[in-house]
């Protein structure tokens, strides 16, 4: 006993003298402390790679201004502005085209509406004139209730393309552009489908592509994305409506179904931050 007690004092009183090479060693295990800290600090991402969690007070990085959808739009109201000022009757115009939109038919219009949009054509060039061009016809509520079947059949065809047809092709294309897939389990399957269709940026096809190509379970990505995409949907066909027809109150009843969208997008996303976090 008095052998083991001396020589812990010894060892006690020994501590603070340290030789370079222990110093060395010291400095070896405190970095793999830190790189072990890390790595319990990191999201598994898609194809091995790792995504660091952000400190809840680490500043929020600005963003970037979506140079290319304000300079469409800009494009967009110069030209209805030169052809105003041309004197060219801008009611005319619409008409005509409204016109080879009803005489093409219901049918044509609705199927392209189903195909387009999964090769990449966006969903609001059939949207927005539906239901002026049909809603005579059909009325309204008519025409939506065809958007919403047409939605429906759409997201099934874009989700057979990814995951069956085209998927050795679009998957060469979503690492060419640098999309990773991301890796779908039972656990983060709805966590998964609901960020890819409420994150803002990527095209509405890109999105299916994506889902698909993850193999995320049909019945899933179906339900998520039908309610994902339709109040977008029907916010388009009745904004698109009132504002061809000249019928402000139509299109602020739309306008309001997109601000209520957005609204609804923002307060999930912030939910599922909080929850990663």
């Amino acid at each position: 006993m008095d052998l083991s007690l001396s020589s812990f004092s010894f060892l006690f009183l020994a501590k603070p003298v340290t030789t370079q090479a222990s110093g060395r060693k010291i400095k070896r295990k405190k970095k793999e402390k830190g790189q072990a800290a890390a790595a319990r600090l990191t999201v598994a991402r898609a194809g091995g790679q790792a995504r660091s969690m952000v400190p809840p007070d680490a500043p929020v990085p600005k963003r970037k201004l979506p140079i290319a959808k304000l300079a469409v739009v800009a494009v967009v109201l110069l030209v209805g502005a030169v052809l105003v000022l041309r004197g060219i009757n801008l009611g005319a115009v619409k008409d005509r085209g409204m016109a080879i939109i009803r005489d093409t038919g219901p049918v044509a219009y609705f199927g392209a509406m189903t195909v387009l949009p999964a090769v990449g054509v966006p969903m609001l060039a059939f949207t927005i004139p539906a239901g002026e061009a049909f809603g005579p016809r059909f009325g309204l509520g008519g025409v939506i209730a065809i958007a919403a079947v047409v939605l429906a059949v759409n997201l099934a065809l874009t989700y057979w393309l990814a995951r069956y047809a085209l998927r050795p092709v679009l998957t060469g294309l979503l690492k060419r552009y640098g999309y990773s897939v991301p890796r779908v389990t039972p656990e983060n399957a709805l966590t998964i489908a609901l960020l890819v269709r409420l994150t803002p940026g990527p095209p509405y096809a890109l999105q299916g592509y994506i889902l698909g190509i993850a193999e995320l379970p049909f019945r899933l990505y179906m339900i998520v994305s039908w309610l994902c995409m339709l109040p977008w949907a029907v916010g388009a066909i009745v904004l698109g409506q009132g504002i061809l027809n000249g019928n402000f109150k139509l299109a602020a009843a739309g306008l309001a179904v997109i601000v209520a969208a957005v609204g609804a997008v923002q307060l999930v996303r912030r939910r599922f931050a909080k929850r990663e976090n």
